[in-house]
């Protein structure tokens, strides 16, 4: 085993040098009245930014994600960090969390708690053990230097995770966005290893039009393709062009603080105003956590792999139990229906509230929802 206990950690020197960096911003214009019309909003930013200076504490966000086991793991020369925390009780059931972009382990800490030490939320079930990966190229774990890390090629690094490493025989996952991208591919190529899956969304990408769609599907599909038009262009400048982003977005902390909250303000159910859902400190530290691991090239490029270097598994749908949790602000949710085409759908749950990253916005709502399905 190679699996090592691990600290964040940051150095005060880079810290020095990002507030260095806040102070010399030199601002751009704006439309007058603009609002969000144009993208991130410049009186929001500026905003944002000056807490960022002078007020956020990084050193208290770094003691409380440091409150969780943190492990790193060399799997195939690839290190893997990750937080892996017991359950409390007799044979809690390993469930792995899978985040994606723009988003990192940070998104899953709040729903820990419920899912470890469900008695003491209200919740009357068996505990999980929980295991959050940092998806290769994001926080803590390596950057691939290497074309080729794909979604697939990170489902085999967590299959060995979770069996080789930590020595569970089966387990669950529940992931959202590119964490639901490995996931699916986990479960096509290991479903012998899967006790089910638990999803947000559906994916309105097909290389395949079916020919016998639903009238929910066909109004599916438009809403998706209104989105893509909308919001999209994120998805295909990352898809195409990753590194000429990387530039900017490595060298202006202002611009990656601004490429990364216009997301979490679009695709949450926050009604416009983005600290409805996350505090300053929530938004800043998972902003800090790109900032200091030099990740944003490395994670913008998994759409970039994903796109030119597709799956060589042949089997299209899913079999392995699935669970739905469809969250209204989520980007498009999608009919039950077109979910079915691609996996096998046991449980199908329209959430009254919630957006894209649900374990911070709704980590109750979300975690009663995970416990239904695995120990029902």
């Amino acid at each position: 085993m190679s699996v090592k206990p691990f600290e964040v950690k940051v150095p005060q020197e880079t810290l020095n040098d990002l507030r260095e960096r806040l102070v010399r911003t030199r601002w751009t214009d704006a439309i007058q009245g603009a609002s969000w019309d144009y993208g991130t909003n410049l009186d929001y930013i500026q905003e944002l930014v000056d807490y960022w200076r002078n007020q956020f504490d990084w050193q208290a966000q770094e003691k409380f994600i440091n409150s969780f086991a943190h492990f790193r793991a060399d799997i195939d020369g690839f290190n893997i960090h990750f937080i892996h925390e017991r359950g409390k009780g007799t044979n809690p059931i390993p469930l792995m969390l899978l985040h994606g972009w723009p988003s990192s382990f940070l998104q899953m800490l709040k729903i820990i708690p419920p899912l470890t030490q469900p008695e003491n939320h209200g919740i009357d079930t068996d505990a999980f053990d929980v295991i959050i990966p940092s998806l290769p190229g994001y926080g803590f774990s390596d950057r691939p230097t290497q074309k080729g890390m794909t979604v697939a090629r990170i489902a085999e690094l967590f299959a060995k995770l979770m069996t080789e490493e930590l020595g569970y025989e089966r387990f669950a996952i529940r992931a959202s966005d590119l964490g639901a991208g490995v996931a699916q591919q986990l479960a096509l190529a290991h479903p012998d290893l899967l006790v089910g899956l638990h999803l947000s969304g559906t994916n309105p990408y097909v290389s395949e039009m079916p020919q016998d769609l639903s009238n929910a599907e066909q109004e599916f599909l438009a809403k998706s393709q209104r989105f893509l038009m909308q919001e999209g262009a994120y998805a295909m400048l990352q898809s195409t062009k990753p590194q000429t982003l990387a530039y900017a977005l490595n060298d202006s902390p202002v611009g990656l603080a601004a490429w990364i909250v216009e997301k979490f303000r679009a695709w949450s159910d926050c009604d416009g105003d983005v600290e409805k859902r996350f505090t300053k400190d929530e938004l800043l530290t998972n902003i800090t956590i790109y900032w200091v691991t030099e990740t944003i090239n490395s994670s913008s490029r998994l759409y970039y792999e994903s796109s030119h270097y597709p799956p060589l598994n042949n089997e299209k749908r899913v079999k392995v139990p699935t669970a739905m949790a469809i969250f209204p602000k989520d980007m498009v949710p999608g009919p039950r229906e077109w979910a079915e085409r691609e996996y096998n759908v046991q449980r199908w749950t329209k959430m009254p509230r919630g957006g894209h990253f649900a374990e911070m916005e709704e980590p109750q709502l979300l975690a009663k929802d995970i416990h239904t399905f695995f120990h029902c």
